[in-house]
This record gives structure tokens, sequence and C-alpha cells, in this order.
């Protein structure tokens, strides 16, 4: 992806596809555990609309009030946003498709990240099938592996060669971890459910780290 004009167009896109696939969910769908740790469904959706409804100030007040745990702040804000819009999350994050905000110190590779992986945290416990395209799951996976995405995401492992089978993607060197670039995304970023669909001899260094 070669600007930011095409960046923030794919996570409009991507937004307003979510949105579609999560509208019409029941009660007991918005309750399913998502693939991210300790969250449901609603809740990683309230993430996402997060930045979207809440001015910086008050996400800063979060923080304080958290003592400066990022981790704590962000489950706070998602809390607060899923109680105050509950079923307007999806037509939230569609009005709000096109905001451009990406947090401090980060560009629109950030915020790109975030929404196809939750998309990922979402639609796969409810095994609803969805293809991104290989350029956004490309520039996803060269982001997690880069130097800005520290602090967001787990550093990768350069000492592994990480390699997408269903398109043209590779990081790193050493023994191999290969499978799907979705599955590679979420392995990268701390999923290990998705660590039954890779394979390689690289599997085994990463299952004795965790």
């Amino acid at each position: 992806m070669s600007n930011e004009d095409e960046i923030f167009s794919a996570i409009a896109e991507e937004r307003r596809a979510l949105a579609a696939t999560v509208w019409e969910l029941s009660s007991e769908q918005w309750k399913t555990p998502s693939l991210c740790s300790e969250w449901t469904v609603k809740d990683v959706l309230a993430h996402l609309v997060v930045p979207l409804v809440t001015p910086v100030w008050k996400f800063g007040l979060t923080m304080v009030r958290a003592r400066g745990n990022f981790h704590r702040a962000n489950q706070l804000m998602a809390s607060r946003v899923g109680r105050k819009y509950s079923t307007r999350l999806p037509e939230l994050l569609t009005r709000n498709a096109a905001s451009r905000f990406t947090p401090p110190g980060n560009g629109p590779l950030a915020p790109l990240t975030d929404i196809v992986v939750h998309g990922h945290d979402i639609r796969r416990p409810l095994h609803m099938a969805y293809r991104i395209p290989d350029e956004r799951q490309v520039a996803v996976l060269d982001f997690i592996s880069s130097t800005p995405s520290r602090g967001i995401f787990p550093a990768p492992d350069a000492t592994l060669h990480w390699k997408a089978t269903d398109l043209d993607w590779t990081f790193g060197s050493g023994p191999t971890v290969e499978g799907p670039a979705a599955s590679l995304m979420l392995v990268l970023t701390g999923r290990d459910s998705a660590l039954a669909e890779v394979t390689g001899p690289g599997v085994e260094h990463i299952t004795t780290k965790r």
C-alpha cells in the first residue's frame, strides 16, 4: 500500500465490512468469547469504537485512573463504551469509518492492523468467513514485524523464518513457521488458538517460549 490515502480508504472499508458482519448478531453471539484474551465479541467491537467516539483527553484521564497501565486503560475504555452504546456499536463503527485518527506516535498502519486483527478476533469464533485483500494482509504483517509496532504487539521473533503460504511475504531467518497470512498475523500478535494452523520446525520454538 503506497500512500496514506490508500491506507485510510482500506481502514474505512474494513470498518464498514466488520460493522455489516455484526449488525444482526443475537445477544448470545455478542457474548461469545473472542480470540482476544478476556474479551467478548462485544468488548472487541467496543474497543474498535473507542477512538472514534472518545476525545484524547478522556483517554488520558483513564490512563491516570489506571496508574499508567495502557492495557488496563484499554479495558476500562472498552467497557465504558460498550455499556454506553451497546447495540449502537455497529452503527458508530460505520458512521465513523472514515475517521483518520491514529494513535500518538503511529501512522495509519496501526489502525489498519487493529481493525484487521480484531476482525479475526470477532469473526473466527462466530464462524464467519471473510477474505482480506492480499495487499492489506501484507501491509499488516509488515507493520506487526516492524519497529513502530513495538509497545502495541509483542516483538516478533526474528530468529524464526515466518512465511505466508497464500501470498508473497516472509520475515526473519532460521527455523520456518509457515501458514496462511491470517494465521501468521494471529500467532505474531499472541493468539495461541492459531498455532494449530501453522507448521514447520519453528513452531516447537514458539510453543516452548509460551
